[in-house]
């Protein structure tokens, strides 16, 4: 029973980290040639976070973020991109990865089932490590201005996901 309450506490004391490390503004960028196309849309962007606790089973291993920048116009309507950087990973060592991934011998993925929080995935048939496997993500609203700013650059939704972590920070003024 002690156990089970000092898990409690611990799951508590990430959930407010999390929550407090979630909420950043990137810089508006310069504005485009009419004044209207510049960099200036609001992206939402957590700090990398590992888990305290893996929940789940083997094959299907998971770990809950509070995310409140994840409200259901952000997810509805604009983009979602998450990243992990996994100890062990040689193939690409020391690099970060676009969700979902194929690294360490597991998938890597994430969804968002309720709006607010965001839910990280492992299929590693032993638990996945709490420490050295950092996790991030980045919220693109579906604003106006946001749109602008993608259209811009003439990048489309897929094209964004598809882009290296280090393009997505240097698009949007986030900082790695």
């Amino acid at each position: 029973m002690k156990r089970k309450i000092k898990r409690i506490y611990l799951l508590a004391a990430f959930i407010s980290l999390v929550v407090m490390g979630c909420t950043k503004e990137g810089p508006v960028g310069p504005a485009g040639q009419d004044g209207q196309d510049g960099l200036d849309a609001t992206v939402y962007y957590s700090e990398w976070f590992s888990p305290t606790e893996w929940s789940g089973e083997p094959g299907d291993w998971y770990f809950e973020a509070i995310a409140p920048d994840l409200t259901e116009d952000v997810v509805e309507g604009g983009v979602i991109l998450a990243y992990v950087w996994l100890v062990g990973d040689l193939y690409e060592s020391n690099s970060v990865r676009p969700l979902p991934a194929y690294a360490v011998g597991a998938n890597w993925s994430f969804l968002i089932y309720q709006y607010g929080s965001i839910e990280f995935t492992c299929d590693m048939i032993g638990i996945p490590a709490t420490t050295g496997n950092y996790f991030r993500f980045i919220a693109i609203p579906g604003t106006i201005l946001a749109l602008k700013s993608t259209s811009s650059a003439n990048i489309s939704e897929q094209e964004l996901k598809n882009m290296q972590y280090q393009e997505v920070c240097k698009l949007f003024n986030i900082p790695e």
